[in-house]
């Protein structure tokens, strides 16, 4: 399908206003260069170059282009301040003569070596590599120089290998792919490419470059015009903080448009949020004034902590937490508390002090505010009193500094259980989307619903939950894998390929379409804490919508250490495709041993070696960021004793996790999140059992790490 009309008429309507713009508008920019543009590839760029720019640190940001040569889609990170790395999936017409188009993932990355020295002659200096691991259409290095000559003009100049040097590089068969493709980086003919961007209006940048990719692919196979020229020009939009919208020219007869968009977790729509102010601390009256209260008479009478309990438990309901417990003395009190609410925990600890000095009579000094999850006692916060009331209004950094914190107590001791709080029952019902990527016929597919979620806690750490989905419409169907048709498959129970390899992801797609009510998990879960440092978890019943069994996990997590150990083992049964209380014949024992480091600064690193759901043995690698506002971003890697010919296109499991609290974009405290894996594949090798609240992610969130870098909602 050819576009060249539309975007030639795209084109000649915007850019003579551009220009008219340009020419006849002095405005004063606010700041040089307005944001940073993605080209084309989905990188900060020119059109098809790259250049030496970043965007802010952490950003996170999308690009969807299309063009006569291809249509591309990219998901854009800055990893680090010097790193950026993309994902890209794109549609090439022509290359896979199978389909008459291919659908092709391709990963980019790029360091920046030096950064501009503004006041100086030094330019930015990155390397890059353009499509690494993949099959290698788009495959190119590079390295790279921008420097800002005014505040309205930057340029850019470097040297490129493979598509940027004029070579049109296919390392590997459409259909395998997924490798490091090292033995062809840097190598081949090298030829320069260069660019320069002018910022001609506050929102409107102009771009031209110089570039020697020749499109041999898409002119050879996919039957398009070769570009006429080396020269490209394009124009880019920016609207907003975080929008771009550009057109442009290739070679001067090919035509492109393209819609980004740059999320920085910093820049929130409501940076100090929509929730209510908490109430204030009260100070205590002087001893003269209550003399009773501060001698602690008040805790010889019985009906005194029955009374203050209830109403701080009041108060507290009001601001999202659950008073799950409370031990009370003349001059000490703890509570057990449950963050029903705030996604940075200190700001529900720091609510609860506040509380505590309104609820609790003027003698009581320490206040122990011990974090509840699931029945689990997961860190206790040890704070003064005085500090409480004479730091209200002070740096956060000095109640940090006063609050001490430890491992929880697993015993109750002589805390006293909220009346009426167990068996509690919860339940929602809510609409749901599913949605399936990056399948080479149709690469977005997707399923809307209600799901009715029910969870009945009997006691503290033994909780019944269980999910009913219900479709209303979709374009997900049921599909059987290979040549079978879905009632053959169906008819088989041993689930093997043709290979041998069991399909324990791959027939997925069978689990989906179906127009009676499904169960994705209905569980009984046991959590214990048998001694200050370690966790356990027992989970029983249908464990996700294709695997039900037996799970269990123990974790070791000091509070104060970054490091933290555990082991699961998973007994499970794959389940019915229709059926949601039948089962299949395949059965398997999977487990892993883990290690996690907390490393500062947000970034995470999670180590698992075991024994996957196909029977294979390896160990995945996972490297998560996460930001005080409760971004994440991670990516993750998996190698088995598979073979790459068994385990198929991709050669091994790979992907990246994106996770976005609700209430970065409403302003309004929740803990809900929205996001997901993004993998290329579903492949049958590396796959593990998808278990919900396994505990390493349950018992962080109250510990140093999580703690210390939202400690400034404190006082918020």
């Amino acid at each position: 399908m050819r576009h060249s009309r539309l975007f030639r008429q795209l084109l000649a309507t915007t850019l003579p206003v551009a220009l008219l713009v340009a020419s006849g508008t002095q405005t004063a920019l606010a700041e040089p260069m307005i944001g940073t543009s993605l080209n084309a590839y989905g990188m900060p760029g020119a059109i098809d170059t790259p250049t030496a720019e970043g965007l802010d640190d952490g950003t996170l940001g999308g690009s969807v282009g299309v063009s006569d040569y291809a249509r591309r889609n990219s998901i854009v990170f800055q990893a680090l301040p010097r790193m950026t790395a993309a994902l890209r999936y794109s549609r090439l017409d022509g290359v896979d003569r199978s389909r008459g188009f291919l659908w092709d993932r391709s990963f980019d990355v790029r360091f920046r070596v030096l950064d501009e020295d503004e006041a100086g002659w030094r330019p930015a200096v990155a390397v890059g590599l353009q499509d690494f691991m993949g099959t290698g259409i788009y495959s190119a290095e590079y390295l790279v120089a921008t420097k800002t000559l005014t505040p309205r003009l930057r340029v850019s100049a470097g040297v490129g290998w493979g598509r940027l040097g004029g070579e049109e590089r296919r390392t590997s068969d459409v259909g395998e792919g997924g490798k490091l493709n090292v033995k062809d980086w840097f190598t081949g003919p090298a030829k320069p490419f260069a660019s320069v961007a002018w910022q001609a209006t506050d929102n409107l940048r102009l771009v031209a470059e110089y570039s020697t990719d020749p499109y041999a692919r898409e002119v050879t196979t996919g039957g398009e015009e070769e570009p006429k020229s080396k020269l490209n020009l394009g124009a880019n939009y920016h609207f907003g903080e975080n929008y771009q919208i550009g057109v442009y020219t290739v070679g001067g007869n090919t035509f492109g448009a393209q819609f980004s968009v740059a999320l920085n977790p910093r820049q929130a729509p409501f940076p100090s949020g929509l929730e209510k102010a908490p109430a204030p601390v009260r100070p205590r009256p002087a001893p003269g004034a209550d003399p009773e209260g501060w001698a602690g008479v008040w805790a010889n009478d019985p009906t005194a902590h029955p009374a203050i309990q209830t109403a701080l438990g009041d108060a507290l309901r009001d601001e999202g937490q659950t008073l799950e417990s409370m031990a009370l003395s003349a001059n000490r009190a703890e509570v057990r508390i449950r963050n029903g609410r705030y996604v940075q925990h200190a700001e529900a600890i720091g609510r609860t002090a506040r509380l505590m000095t309104r609820a609790l009579p003027p003698s009581v000094e320490t206040f122990v505010i011990t974090t509840s999850a699931d029945g689990l006692p997961t860190s206790s916060v040890t704070l003064r009193r005085s500090d409480v009331e004479r730091l209200e209004n002070t740096e956060v950094s000095q109640i940090a500094n006063a609050a001490v914190l430890t491992d929880a107590d697993p015993r109750p001791g002589n805390l006293v259980m909220t009346p009426g709080l167990y068996p509690r029952f919860q339940w929602g019902l809510t609409p749901y989307l599913s949605t399936s990527l990056f399948d080479p016929d149709q690469p977005f597919r997707y399923e809307v619903g209600a799901q009715a979620r029910a969870k009945y806690e009997l006691v503290p750490g033994l909780v019944l939950s269980g999910t009913v989905r219900q479709r209303a419409f979709g374009s997900i169907k049921q599909e059987a894998p290979g040549a079978y048709t879905t009632d053959e498959y169906e008819a088989l129970n041993t689930d093997y390929a043709a290979n041998g390899v069991p399909r324990v992801r791959s027939d997925g797609r069978m689990y989906s379409g179906n127009s009676s009510p499904t169960i994705p998990e209905l569980t009984l879960n046991w959590y214990a804490k048998p001694t200050d440092t370690v966790y356990t978890r027992v989970t029983v019943g249908l464990l996700e919508r294709a695997y039900g069994g037996v799970s269990t996990e123990a974790l070791w997590k000091p509070v104060n250490l970054p490091l933290a150990l555990g082991a699961e083992i998973n007994r499970v049964k794959k389940r019915d495709f229709e059926d949601a209380l039948s089962f299949r014949d395949y059965e398997v024992t999977t487990g892993h041993v883990s290690a996690y480091y907390e490393f500062g600064g947000g970034f995470t690193g999670q180590v698992d070696i075991g024994r996957y759901l196909a029977g294979d043995d390896g160990a995945t690698v996972t490297l998560t960021r996460e930001f005080a506002n409760g971004w994440r971003v991670g990516a993750y890697a998996t190698k088995t004793n598979m073979s790459e010919e068994d385990f198929g296109e991709g050669s091994f499991d790979k992907g990246i996790t994106i996770s976005l609290p609700v209430a970065w974009a409403t302003g309004q405290p929740s803990l809900q999140r929205v996001g997901g894996d993004l993998r290329s594949l579903s492949r049958d090798g590396g796959s593990r059992l998808r278990i919900n609240d396994r505990l390493y992610d349950t018992v962080r969130e109250s510990h140093s790490g999580k703690l210390y870098e939202g400690w400034g909602k404190f006082w918020r």
